[in-house]
């Protein structure tokens, strides 16, 4: 392999696909579980010449076994939420430092610079628990913002109000950050009309409260913010990068990560764009687990590589084709 720090300076869809190609040749290589996943379905770097020729490993392998590089040590293991007695994911993580290249990498290129940004986060359901790799990020990203603002909220929602009517009043950029039933109890008790902040919903109601479509979320959300969109973020516990929605639902991939849809009805097969199916992410930066997963969302991928989120399939099943939305 080529130096990590390659995966960040992909300019262009050619040097995606060399650079996707040559991380599958590494992990058919060191990657045991992969290797032998890949073994079943006999496919070979001999057989692989286009990304969609690759194999997409089921999510739910990271429930079952241990992802890793055979010659990886365990840096940080993260873990998913569950219900109870639900089995979680875990991911072993061999280099925390790729995972912060990542995340501060994606949100320069999307936000800008940290410090310009003071960033709130409300993110009860995550801080409840450990092994989140969501709190491990935003936690580094208040750090890197520099400001005495910055900070976690758990259940303190008029000290939050408070500090983002202060801000709004001294125009300073900032990001809030939140699980949907949070921002939801937010707005429910403060109005607010916030020129100068980005709200971002992480998804999901956590069992705190009934789910809701998309946009009706965004339109209760946008109505209480003042705001004219609401931000989203697309990440899980599997992955070391994240994408991101400026409003609409709409997500956008860094240069280093790219999701793809496959059929509903044969898994091992890649659709062209426009079709809904169940979506396949590559992260290059998941340099040392797996780069290529089959999801158990389901979505449309778009001609300029955006995509959004429709629903989730229903059961463990990746090759099902019931499907229950969202």
């Amino acid at each position: 392999m080529t130096s990590n720090s390659t995966i960040f300076d992909i300019k262009s869809p050619s040097e995606f696909e060399a650079k996707a190609l040559e991380v599958f040749r590494f992990q058919f290589k060191n990657s045991p579980v992969y290797r032998s996943f890949c073994d079943l379905l006999y496919k070979h770097p001999s057989d692989i010449k286009r990304i969609v020729d690759i194999p997409f490993l089921p999510i739910q392998f990271f429930k079952t076994h241990t992802i890793t590089n055979s010659s990886s040590s365990v840096e940080k293991i993260f873990t998913s939420s569950g219900t109870t007695g639900n089995t979680t994911s875990k991911h072993h993580v061999s280099d925390l430092k790729l995972y912060e290249a990542s995340y501060q990498n994606a949100f320069k290129h999307f936000y800008g610079t940290t410090t310009d940004y003071v960033v709130l986060a409300l993110l009860p359901s995550y801080l409840e628990r450990d092994g989140s790799s969501l709190i491990y990020m935003v936690n580094d990203l208040i750090h890197q913002s520099g400001h005495d603002e910055s900070g976690f909220y758990l259940n303190n929602i008029s000290d939050l109000a408070e500090t983002l009517q202060r801000l709004e009043a001294a125009n300073q950029k900032t990001l809030l950050i939140g699980v949907s039933f949070a921002l939801l109890d937010l707005v429910e008790q403060f109005q607010f009309n916030l020129n100068h902040t980005v709200v971002m919903e992480t998804g999901g109601m956590k069992g705190r409260r009934k789910e809701m479509i998309r946009q009706e979320l965004h339109k209760k959300l946008i109505s209480g913010f003042g705001v004219d969109k609401i931000h989203s973020e697309y990440g899980m516990t599997e992955l070391l990068s994240q994408a991101y929605s400026s409003g609409n639902g709409i997500f956008n991939c860094p240069p280093w990560m790219q999701v793809l849809t496959r059929d509903t009805e044969d898994a091992l097969t890649i659709q062209n764009p426009d079709k809904t199916g169940g979506l396949n992410v590559i992260d290059l930066a998941n340099l040392n687990s797996c780069s290529f997963i089959a999801t158990q969302d389901l979505g449309k991928v778009y001609n300029d590589g955006s995509f959004e989120v429709i629903g989730r399939f229903d059961n463990s099943d990746i090759r099902g084709c019931n499907l229950m939305a969202l």
